[in-house]
C-alpha cells in the first residue's frame, strides 16, 4: 500500500513540476530586455578654417609626415599653446582617400580641443582649446580617419608628446 501510495504522489508532483517550468520559459521568452539606447552619430563638421595645398610650416616645431598605412598624415609633435589654441599644422596629403581630423586629449583621456574634418590636399594650422594645459603637461594628439561619405573608421593614430614652452 506504501508503495502505491508513493506512485500516486510522484505523477501529479511531475505534472506541477512540467507547468511550471513551462511558465519560467513562456516568461523568461516573452519578457522584455531593456535595450541600451544608443546615441545619434553626428558627423563631424568639416574645419572652417581648412586650406587646400600644402603648408609651408616653421622650423623647429617638428613636423613631419607619419605612415599610418591606411593613410598619411602630417602634423607637429612640438605643440606650444599660444592662447586658447596650439599650432599643429595637422596636414592630409592629397594621395590620400580618408578625411582626417585631430584630437587632443590630456592623460586621463578628456578632450583638450579638436579640428575639423579635413579633405585629401587640405590643412589646417591651428587647433582650437577648450581647455589649455599646463606647460609640461603629458598630452596625445589622436588623429582618428574616416571614410568619406559614410563616415566608417579607417582608424586612428596616437603621438604622444608634451606641452612645450613657446
Amino acid at each position: 500500500m506504501k508503495n502505491k501510495q508513493k506512485k500516486n504522489y510522484i505523477l501529479p508532483l511531475a505534472a506541477v513540476l512540467c507547468v511550471l517550468s513551462l511558465a519560467v520559459m513562456v516568461f523568461a521568452l516573452t519578457r522584455q530586455e531593456a535595450q541600451p539606447e544608443m546615441g545619434e552619430f553626428t558627423p563631424p563638421p568639416f574645419d572652417a578654417a581648412a586650406v587646400v595645398g600644402s603648408p609651408d610650416v616653421p622650423e623647429g616645431l617638428g613636423w613631419q609626415e607619419l605612415d599610418a598605412k591606411a593613410y598619411k598624415v602630417g602634423i607637429c609633435g612640438k605643440f606650444i599653446p599660444k592662447g586658447n589654441s596650439a599650432d599643429v599644422w595637422l596636414t592630409n596629403p592629397v594621395s590620400n582617400t580618408v578625411w582626417l581630423k585631430v584630437r587632443v586629449l590630456d592623460e586621463k583621456g578628456n578632450t583638450l580641443g579638436e579640428t575639423g574634418l579635413l579633405r585629401p590636399g587640405e590643412y589646417v594650422q591651428s587647433v582650437e582649446l577648450d581647455t589649455v594645459p599646463k606647460a609640461g603637461a603629458p598630452i596625445v594628439l589622436k588623429i582618428m580617419a574616416y571614410q568619406p561619405d559614410t563616415y566608417y573608421s579607417e582608424g586612428a593614430v596616437s603621438l604622444n608628446t608634451a606641452v612645450s614652452v613657446g
